[in-house]
């Protein structure tokens, strides 16, 4: 058997995410899988998997999305699947903060977030990508309680991509995605193109 593709997941998918996310993988040299954006996930299981099978190279970036529910909606399904898929392989996870009440989900522990400042802070941030309170130890989405049940190498946190006033937009450079992004990269030992921010 092949040996399996190197993926990156990304928990959200609007439009400004994709671009956002678009723009990173630009600038790093890395595939998209577009076709997985949306509010929520459009694909299945096995449609992601054929689509990030046909990707030039790898790693991969790949979207999902559970459109705001706290529930286990689509995206934390597709997380799922990639999880017991033998020809994926998740380098790491990009936690993306929300609004979400913190009643309504459980959170995941980052290894450590990005900041709206592209820093490298221990904790998690919230939405705006501001580093929480220090008795705060949990990202909250809507996409990523799934991951608490996944041995995952690398959980990094980050506030709403493509947004945080602005300074993620991609037309910015979605500085702070690509710096997320390189984060795992870096640490997962895969060589990344150096970025000019």
């Amino acid at each position: 058997m092949a040996d399996s593709i190197d993926i990156i997941i990304i928990t959200d998918g609007d439009k400004k995410a994709c671009a956002a996310v678009e723009e990173a993988g630009r600038q790093l040299g890395l595939r998209t899988i577009s076709a997985s954006m949306g509010n929520p996930s459009p694909l299945s299981g096995s449609e992601l998997v054929a689509l990030i099978k046909q990707a030039p190279s790898s790693p991969v970036l790949v979207m999902v999305d559970d459109s705001g529910s706290p529930l286990r909606g689509k995206g934390e399904e597709l997380i799922g699947y990639l999880n017991h898929n033998s020809e994926v392989s998740i380098l790491g996870v990009v936690a993306v903060a929300s609004n979400i009440s913190r009643t309504q989900v459980n959170g995941i522990a980052v290894d450590f977030s990005i900041d709206s400042s592209r820093n490298v802070v221990q904790g998690p941030v919230d939405k705006n990508g501001h580093l929480e309170a220090k008795s705060h130890k949990f990202v909250e989405g809507d996409t990523v309680d799934v991951l608490n049940e996944m041995d995952v190498p690398i959980i990094v946190g980050i506030g709403d991509i493509g947004k945080m006033q602005g300074l993620d937009s991609a037309k910015n450079g979605a500085c702070v995605t690509t710096k997320a992004i390189q984060e795992i990269l870096n640490r997962s030992g895969v060589y990344a193109k150096t970025t000019h921010q």
